[in-house]
């Protein structure tokens, strides 16, 4: 299942509740896992309203006054760590906090473990954050896509005084982000909500998809502008041929060291390019060049520019967006003569399937075999043949 989040009023954690339990998320289920894993000093209570004639359903965290705790990054991250919530729920909620938790630090410059900041150390955060990642789970979204995120402007009150809208933690996550200024004078998007859409996006731009069903969450503020709603689309997901977004971005360079090119490749890759490809060319005068091509998430792409300048002799590059379908894989680990390799299994849309071996596992292989390449390669393709 995909989902598409529709942020034409920004985002924050009951909005995004708001709208899973409006798509038949039960609230039971997400009051009990968190009660059952984390922390039972609250209750969540639903409503359904009208924005703008629009049916929505409004969350409100219910707090026990006397909880008494002081929860900063470190004890929270412990705490989702030790509990025996599932481990995609782990992993998305460890790392929407972790956003919450380095630009809270950064603004505030303080320890990112010592810090103690109401945003993360709230107990509606926990509840927002852990929540949503346990909706992601029951309707099994597997991916998540965004339009560009709506900010309000001007400026707001806070316990550290009057502060300008979007508010510097909430900037600070979005680095990266593609933002469009809504016109409103007031905030629109809260940390949570920035953690949340950063931490599951992978491309923020236009809908393109088959809508299934529909979810809408309300936000606590009216505005004359627009109804002050989340909007979460569901849709099925072809799952032969996936449809994604990816930013592509291209420099040429004529005055570098070559043996800089391989170190590039590795630190963009590792960085989480998606692919790193050079390319000769012929700049002016005949002058020899290379092209560098980097295809990535869209919300990486700050970080791949960022690299590629700081790594190489380059003042400029330039970049664009591009639609991309890929064929649907998965890596499994088949046991075979050579011992148990893992392969990767792809889904061509007439259903058949091709197991192609990992490159790193198989020249290990041919090292410490003292064989060819080539033969480890033809082994394995006849083992395999016909396994799917």
């Amino acid at each position: 299942m995909i989902a598409y989040f529709d942020c034409f009023s920004g985002i924050s954690g009951d909005m995004t509740l708001g709208a899973f339990t409006d798509l038949g998320v039960p609230v039971d289920f997400i009051r009990d896992e968190i009660r059952k894993n984390l922390i039972d000093c609250f209750d969540i209570k639903i409503e359904k309203t009208s924005v703008n004639g629009i049916s929505a359903t409004d969350v409100n965290i219910v707090i026990d006054e006397n909880t008494g705790h002081k929860r900063d990054y470190s004890y929270i991250k412990n705490l989702i760590e030790e509990s025996s919530l599932s481990e995609n729920v782990k992993k998305n909620s460890l790392e929407m906090f972790k956003n919450i938790a380095v630009a809270e630090s950064k603004i505030h410059n303080a320890d990112i473990n010592k810090i103690h900041f109401h945003e993360v150390g709230s107990v509606d955060s926990i509840v927002d954050i852990v929540g949503t990642c346990l909706c992601l789970e029951n309707l099994d979204i597997k991916k998540v896509y965004s339009s560009k995120i709506s900010t309000g402007s001007g400026f707001v009150k806070c316990s550290h005084g009057v502060i300008p809208v979007p508010a510097p933690a909430t900037l600070e996550i979005l680095k990266g982000v593609p933002l469009i200024d809504s016109g409103i004078k007031g905030e629109l998007v809260t940390p949570t909500g920035a953690a949340i859409i950063k931490t599951l996006a992978t491309s923020f731009g236009g809908m393109e998809l088959t809508p299934e069903k529909t979810g809408y969450g309300s936000g606590k503020k009216r505005f004359a502008e627009r109804p002050n709603l989340l909007r979460i689309i569901l849709a099925k997901e072809d799952r032969s041929i996936l449809h994604d977004r990816v930013a592509v971005i291209e420099t040429v360079i004529d005055d570098m060291n070559p043996e800089i090119f391989g170190y590039l490749i590795e630190k963009l890759l590792k960085k989480g390019a998606l692919d790193v490809y050079y390319t000769p060319v012929f700049m002016k005068k005949n002058r020899p060049a290379t092209k560098v091509t980097v295809i990535s998430d869209e919300n990486i792409k700050k970080e791949m520019i960022d690299l590629i300048l700081t790594e190489t002799t380059s003042i400029g590059v330039r970049y664009k967006t591009m639609d991309r379908s890929v064929l649907e894989r998965e890596i499994v680990l088949i046991e075979t003569s050579l011992g148990k390799i893992s392969f990767k299994k792809i889904k061509k849309p007439d259903d058949s399937i091709v197991l192609t071996p990992e490159y790193e596992e198989c020249k290990k292989l041919a090292v410490d075999r003292n064989i060819p390449l080539k033969q480890v390669y033809d082994l394995l393709t006849k083992e395999t043949n016909g396994l799917y």
